[in-house]
């Protein structure tokens, strides 16, 4: 008999325990419950606001395109399929309670180290003068295109499809960008680092003086000075661009892209002119190692930041920009000016003092 009421009790305790867990559990699903409730409150409360802000957006691209009515027969259901769209991302953000956007998983940091060290493995077949150089910097170059282009879509599509880029995040990019143009800055530094200190104090062995003893130096005011009018009447175009994009001038702004694309390709190709028929190669000292070195590293900048102009006017075509959120068109404009500076520092150090 002892065993079966001690048998019972622990029945009768395992049910009071079962009982008071579902009881607890209960309690904890009603408390979250009603903290769901507030927060889709929040979010519908938000929601109205977001249908104000897309049809003050549509009318605000009525004005731009000049029409003189908003047709909202065909406006609305564009309107609530971009709801749609967003509904799932938005509804996390507001659970987040905070206006930062961390950032999920993503193989793209891991795929752009592979495509870096590829990349880095045939410049050196290269200068070794190697077999498959050529293949091993096609690859390498090429993967490297393929996973900025996927890794940069998934960054557009945070901020314009998913509403993860707010003030805060935007105030974070435009900070990082600045940090990395800093760095760009000490990159350069280290090169016209190197330049002077080989000029200033030229060593015996290139005869002690600068240029080099039995070295031509190019004409500073040939392909250089144009250039330079070149890089700076570029520079004034996308500000000009800029400007007319703030200001609602769609054409004007197209009309901008196009003149400043044409201008860094010409740029570029009259520096591949340059390099062709310079009267000294790579090989030739120190003052053709900082000469290609430094202007080297510039044009592979001009090159990128000529994608990054195509890029905008790419977005800006698919109207991905408005007027208050046009990060990817305001970096690319910052890093074109840095190229300009950079460009007149080279050609006042390098190209006129240097050839002196």
């Amino acid at each position: 008999m002892y065993w079966q009421v001690a048998f019972f009790s622990k029945i009768v305790e395992f049910t009071e325990r079962f009982l008071l867990s579902e009881i607890e559990e209960c309690n904890k699903d009603l408390i979250s419950a009603t903290a769901d409730l507030a927060v889709a409150a929040e979010f519908v409360a938000e929601e109205l606001t977001e249908i104000q802000g897309y049809m003050k957006d549509i009318v605000e691209a009525a004005i731009w395109m000049e029409l003189e009515y908003v047709d909202w027969d065909i406006a609305f259901p564009i309107l609530l399929k971009n709801m749609d769209k967003r509904f799932y991302y938005k509804l996390i953000r507001y659970r987040s309670r905070h206006p930062f956007h961390i950032v999920g998983k993503s193989p793209w940091p891991f795929f752009l180290s592979i495509a870096l060290l590829v990349l880095a493995i045939g410049l050196v077949l290269y200068f070794h003068s190697y077999l498959y150089w050529y293949e091993t910097l096609r690859f390498g170059f090429g993967f490297l295109i393929v996973v900025l282009a996927f890794w940069w879509k998934d960054v557009i599509r945070e901020g314009l499809l998913c509403g993860w880029h707010t003030s805060k995040v935007v105030a974070g990019l435009k900070l990082g960008f600045i940090l990395f143009i800093i760095s760009e800055v000490m990159f350069f530094a280290s090169f016209f680092w190197a330049f002077l200190h080989s000029s200033l104090a030229p060593s015996i062995e290139i005869g002690g003086v600068w240029p080099p003893i039995g070295l031509s130096t190019l004409n500073p005011f040939a392909i250089p000075l144009v250039n330079t009018l070149i890089l700076l009447t570029s520079g004034a175009t996308i500000t000009f661009t800029h400007y007319s994009f703030k200001l609602r001038f769609g054409l004007s702004t197209f009309i901008g892209f196009v003149v400043t694309l044409l201008l860094a390709v010409i740029f570029t190709l009259l520096q591949g002119y340059e390099y062709i028929h310079a009267p000294f190669n790579l090989s030739d000292g120190i003052y053709a190692s900082t000469f290609f070195l430094s202007t080297g590293f510039h044009g592979f900048h001009v090159i990128v930041g000529t994608f990054l102009i195509l890029i905008a006017l790419g977005r800006f075509l698919r109207r991905h920009f408005t007027i208050s959120h046009h990060v990817g068109f305001e970096v690319a404009t910052w890093y074109w000016h840095f190229v300009d500076v950079v460009w007149l520092f080279l050609f006042l150090l390098v190209y006129i003092w240097g050839s002196l």
